[in-house]
């Protein structure tokens, strides 16, 4: 018992020399987690797209301050009378404004709708594109169909013109066979502006829209269309079981987008087909905005303008969200 006791004695005073020894030595630099260090290269590789987003999305922002002054070019912001919240109180109290804008409401929200209602097409058109077995051809129409995305809205237009103006190709072919006798205005009427609008829209963006869907079928796991066909599962179940219902989440997170963006319907398509015929169907937000600030000198109203619309935007986003988490589970910003 003596020697046991002697024997853990020398044992704890080594433990305690050791420990001294070890807290007498210089401290190294503690070695950062790998988490830590790959958070930062991550961070590393946005920060410059952070940047330009900053750039382009939020500095711009400054520009609201001109809704608060009568600017005038000629003398510049100092220049300029201070007039406060008189935009926007000219807005509410003008009967006049307010029926002009209550149309181009009408007809971004008319649009907009439309847009919603047809952004069913590309997820079906990414379907049955995933279905053609030859690659050839499945290359060569989603190459087809993409390319009008990269045309402007100017080309776009001329080809509309040339194809369908009161001496257009379709004219002359219809007037040459018979069927008329005098030339068809399609462009030059304030008849059916908004679902010619959404039909070239669906034009030039329908090839486009459908490649984030091939990426999400590109993601579905092969294994359940094994077990399916095991099952005996012919190739539209396969489609309506398994495609898809895999497809679905990637189309309402775009639809919530959609719908939060429905004041957002761009200008540039507008007013490329805007005449003197369907101006009042075919104003938009956007159009409105960019004719009142330009064609109206009038660039402190057209700021209030549009400040209000991206105030409008933001709370239909946030709403949209709270919506998305409530109903999903996860939100989308």
């Amino acid at each position: 018992m003596t020697t046991q006791a002697q024997s853990q004695t020398v044992i704890q005073e080594a433990a305690v020399r050791n420990l001294e020894k070890n807290s007498r030595k210089p401290r190294g630099r503690r070695l950062k987690p790998a988490g830590s260090r790959t958070s930062f290269t991550l961070f590393l590789c946005i920060l410059p797209f952070l940047v330009l987003a900053f750039l382009f999305s939020y500095l711009p922002l400054y520009g609201w301050i001109y809704s608060l002054y009568d600017y005038k070019p000629a003398l510049g912001l100092e220049g300029s009378e201070f007039v406060g919240l008189q935009w926007f109180e000219m807005l509410v109290s003008s009967p006049t404004q307010m029926a002009q804008i209550g149309q181009v409401l009408m007809n971004t929200l008319a649009i907009s709708f439309l847009g919603i209602a047809t952004s069913i097409l590309p997820l079906f058109f990414a379907i049955f594109l995933n279905e053609i077995k030859a690659p050839w051809f499945r290359n060569s129409v989603q190459t087809l169909t993409s390319l009008p995305n990269f045309i402007s809205w100017v080309l776009v237009y001329m080809i509309a013109f040339s194809l369908f103006s009161s001496s257009g190709l379709v004219n002359d072919v219809l007037m040459d066979s018979g069927l008329i006798t005098t030339p068809v205005k399609f462009l030059d009427t304030d008849q059916n502006v908004w679902i010619t609008m959404t039909l070239w829209s669906i034009w030039k963006g329908l090839g486009w829209g459908a490649i984030i869907y091939l990426a999400a079928i590109a993601g579905i796991d092969q294994s359940l269309y094994e077990s399916a066909r095991i099952d005996g599962a012919g190739r539209f179940q396969l489609m309506r079981y398994i495609t898809l219902p895999q497809l679905m989440p990637t189309y309402l997170v775009l639809l919530l987008l959609s719908i939060a963006n429905i004041l957002n319907n761009g200008m540039e398509q507008y007013y490329v087909f805007q005449n003197a015929f369907n101006k009042q169907w075919i104003q938009v937000l956007d159009l409105y905005v960019y004719n009142i600030g330009m064609t109206g000198n009038s660039l402190s109203m057209a700021t209030a303008i549009g400040m209000l619309k991206s105030i409008i935007s933001v709370a239909l986003l946030l709403t949209v969200n709270a919506v998305s988490k409530r109903v999903r589970g996860e939100s989308i910003v």
